[in-house]
């Protein structure tokens, strides 16, 4: 099994932003999960919202048919009633298996003037063959109260757009993420020149694959390694 996140910057031009994320996609080798940073198809676009949720329905053709032999997940700005949410979406065996939209929306970058929130109990524990996987969406890990909804997972994703000047925050966060919970986290980060970059791929132990001038950080993990750790240091997650 690999763990991948992908660490891409987000242009203005929202196809080429698609051809390049397919591109990396097709690099990465079968069997395995990939995360994309938070909606890096198109970015926080506040003046082209209604051109974005349109696009992210071509996006989702695009990306669910490249989804064969790889789960891919990444979020989208999608609309609903008129309202428009940050919504994640997941791919496998070429199929939509599972979405949510993002219910803790960040205050200091004017996410509550543009987009509503989801719905908590849409955050979950879901199975990917035969893994249980969760996500929180960037701003959510700071939350303490959710991250008891994804306790017992075995993968966490967190698609992220976190801040430059918040860097050791998002890194410190999202190895506090896998060490309490004993399990493997994804976190993929933007690369754009004010984001943290630092996305990771993080083991149930707390060692961390990272590099800031990759587009692709992979590891091959070996999934025993999760109940070996709750085995050693039982905290009650078997």
């Amino acid at each position: 099994m690999n763990l991948i996140a992908l660490q891409v910057k987000t242009t203005e031009d929202f196809t080429k932003n698609l051809e390049h994320l397919k591109e990396l996609i097709n690099k990465c080798p079968k069997d395995s999960i990939i995360l994309a940073p938070e909606i890096a198809l198109t970015g926080f676009c506040y003046n082209r919202m209604q051109e974005a949720s349109e696009f992210s329905t071509f996006a989702i053709q695009q990306l669910q048919e490249l989804a064969i032999n790889k789960t891919i997940a990444l979020t989208l700005i999608t609309k609903q009633n008129d309202k428009f949410y940050n919504t994640l979406y997941i791919f496998d065996k070429q199929k939509i298996i599972h979405t949510q939209s993002k219910i803790k929306l960040f205050p200091l970058g004017n996410e509550l003037e543009h987009f509503e929130a989801g719905e908590e109990e849409d955050i979950k524990i879901i199975e990917i063959n035969g893994l249980k996987v969760a996500t929180l969406i960037c701003f959510e890990l700071r939350f303490p109260k959710l991250w008891q909804k994804v306790a017992g997972a075995d993968i966490i994703l967190n698609p992220a757009m976190w801040g430059l000047k918040r860097k050791d925050h998002y890194e410190t966060i999202s190895k506090s993420l896998a060490l309490v919970n004993q399990c493997f986290v994804i976190a993929a980060n933007s690369a754009d020149l004010n984001m943290a970059k630092g996305s990771a791929i993080i083991s149930p132990f707390g060692n961390v694959i990272k590099d800031d001038k990759r587009e692709i950080v992979l590891e091959k993990i070996d999934l025993d390694e999760i109940q070996r750790v709750r085995k050693y240091i039982n905290i009650g997650l078997n």
